[in-house]
């Protein structure tokens, strides 16, 4: 199992940036595709952004493209989300997720906060 603490939410303004931070422990990091998921209050979890187990590989929500740049520093057991150009739209809980080559994401952190005020 690998367990994941998310960092790095808060309030910005619209316009603004923040970067999100995902710590992994457990089994080793670099075995698992690794993604970041959002829900908005009253609205279904939904995709942001994933990475391949070595980071070569990256894929984007509509909504993130341009915006949103997923990475991960395997020797630091860490993915990271740069988000910028925020707007409220992009206000929701965030959460980091670990999936097993060809499985489905199912180990998630706890979740962690991003408030985008106009």
């Amino acid at each position: 199992q690998v367990q994941l603490v998310e960092s790095g939410g808060g309030l910005v303004q619209a316009g603004g940036s923040l970067r999100l931070s995902c710590a992994a422990s457990g089994r080793s990091f670099s075995n698992y595709n690794m993604g970041w998921f959002r829900q908005g209050s009253g609205k279904e979890r939904e995709f942001v952004a994933e990475i391949s187990r070595g980071g070569g590989r990256t894929s984007y929500a509509d909504s993130a493209k341009g915006r949103f740049t997923i990475s991960r520093d395997n020797a630091k057991n860490t993915v990271y989300l740069q988000m910028n150009s925020l707007n409220t739209e992009d206000t929701a809980v965030y959460y980091c997720s670990a999936a097993s080559p060809g499985g489905p994401y199912d180990y998630w952190g706890q979740g962690t906060q991003v408030t985008v005020s106009s």
